[in-house]
């Protein structure tokens, strides 16, 4: 449990770190042209947000204590192939799902 002025410390430096970074792009860029360099890498960044947010729940899921699951593991390998494939992402999301059912309820 984090102690209370602890906490608020923390939530003190997120808000202004936020704004810090929203005000960077919004504030000081403004509506001026940006370098196209700059566009195409700001492009990916979405893309590269999600694989950060669920590598870690692939590579130690807390449902297994933090304990390396196949299941898991095979539902991600599958649909990072039918992403890659089919570049239909409600497909890919669909066989993910379907495998990691499937390989929960074969595997335990």
């Amino acid at each position: 449990m984090i102690e209370r002025p602890e906490l608020w410390y923390v939530i003190a430096a997120l808000a202004v770190g936020s704004f810090g970074l929203r005000f960077v792009f919004i504030g000081l860029v403004g509506d001026r042209p940006l370098p196209e360099w700059l566009l195409r890498h700001l492009r990916f960044t979405a893309v590269a947000i999600l694989p950060a947010l669920v590598a870690p729940l692939v590579v130690w899921p807390s449902a297994t204590g933090g304990e390396f699951d196949v299941p898991r593991f095979g539902a991600a390998v599958v649909t990072l192939v039918v992403g890659l494939l089919t570049r239909q992402t409600l497909t890919a999301i669909l066989c993910g799902a379907v495998t990691l059912f499937g390989l929960l309820y074969l595997v335990g």
